[in-house]
């Protein structure tokens, strides 16, 4: 079964999904609140597996003048889920779970999609596309992906060459034989070609690292012993209302350094069903950001998704409208999303003063 097969499902058995229980939830209570770090916001990157992939690309598109770079892992182009054939009110969820996924056919345009988001910025929905160019890309696609296939993944390429990012600053990945999955060098995780759940494989390398070192370029070598901390917080102050899909606690890595010095930001988007609530804290401890960042003064921002058994049964990010409130019309991939609108609420955060 798919990290999608649920959603799949759904149109057809929403009574069955309307028994199943909800993950169990974080207090939002007794997380403290998003520290304020003086973090660079000039100096602010991404990255996701899945569903996180999708979001990693929306939120550097739709942020691009706040955002440097982007790590894409196992993900489609910008506004896939809007740019596929399927017509009707549920559109967007059956191209998010087909043709953005493994379609039988073509895979949803990139160049296509970059047509789509320049008439997104002339709108003022997202910020100008002109600012694409400058970002650092890195984009993986394992040679045995079957849940995201490599010929969605090359409309990911597409996109971001049509947008005009240099062939020296786009790193492409295509020739590891890795499933559907984030990464590792840890003996303990899944065998590389996996496409298994929680998706955390052990190809012999952290990818994390990889993609620290292509956003950010020269970096000093990951630590073996964490000189920071790993803090929880209150993720609740950056959103409104129930629907947003967002958990009440979220997570961050703190090195040492960055509690007095200037530290840059960057945010992981984990994939579908790598919730805290659902894995507990093997997707933020164990897979290579933190050592990294730790010896490169880079602030690490663990957002969590918050399962819900009818709209988000897998606890995916959102890049088909979920958490819109016009479901015919969704918001998923402008600026104001709820989703989006709190992740850049807590880089504001995180780069204001010190107190």
């Amino acid at each position: 079964m798919t990290l999608f097969s649920t959603l799949r499902r759904k149109l057809h058995c929403l009574p069955l999904l309307l028994l199943l229980p909800f993950a169990p939830l974080h207090a939002a209570n007794d997380a403290p609140a998003l520290p304020a770090l003086g973090t660079d916001p000039a100096q602010n990157t991404v990255s996701g597996l899945s569903s996180g992939a999708f979001m990693a690309t929306q939120f550097s598109v739709a942020y691009s003048s706040g955002i440097v770079g982007a790590g894409i892992v196992a993900g489609g182009p910008y506004y896939c889920a809007g740019s596929g054939s399927y017509n009707g009110p549920n559109r967007f969820l059956m191209t998010a779970t087909t043709q953005c996924m493994t379609p039988l056919g073509p895979a949803p345009s990139g160049e296509q999609a970059f047509r789509q988001a320049q008439q997104f910025a002339q709108a003022n929905e997202i910020d100008a596309t002109s600012n694409i160019e400058r970002q650092r890309i890195y984009i993986f696609t394992g040679a045995s992906d079957s849940i995201v296939k490599p010929k969605v993944v090359a409309q990911t390429k597409a996109f971001y060459v049509a947008a005009g990012v240099a062939p020296s600053q786009l790193k492409y990945v295509d020739n590891v034989n890795a499933g559907h999955a984030l990464i590792t060098n840890n003996r303990g995780d899944l065998r590389c070609s996996a496409n298994a759940a929680p998706n955390i494989n052990d190809c012999d390398f952290f990818q994390s690292q990889d993609i620290l070192r292509h956003l950010y370029g020269e970096l000093a070598p990951p630590v073996t012993q964490l000189s920071g901390q790993i803090i929880d917080f209150n993720q609740s102050e950056f959103f409104e209302g129930n629907n947003t899909g967002l958990a009440p606690v979220g997570h961050a890595y703190v090195p040492a350094a960055c509690r007095t010095d200037s530290c840059r930001v960057h945010v992981v988007f984990h994939g579908c069903t790598q919730e805290d609530a659902r894995i507990g804290d093997r997707f933020y401890r164990t897979t290579g950001y933190n050592e990294l960042a730790d010896s490169n003064r880079i602030v690490v921002l663990y957002p969590q998704i918050r399962t819900n058994p009818v709209r988000n049964p897998k606890g995916c990010w959102d890049f088909w409208g979920y958490s819109s409130q016009d479901a015919v019309h969704p918001d998923f991939y402008m600026k104001k999303a709820p989703q989006m609108a709190a992740i850049w609420a807590m880089l504001q955060r995180l780069s204001s003063p010190r107190p």
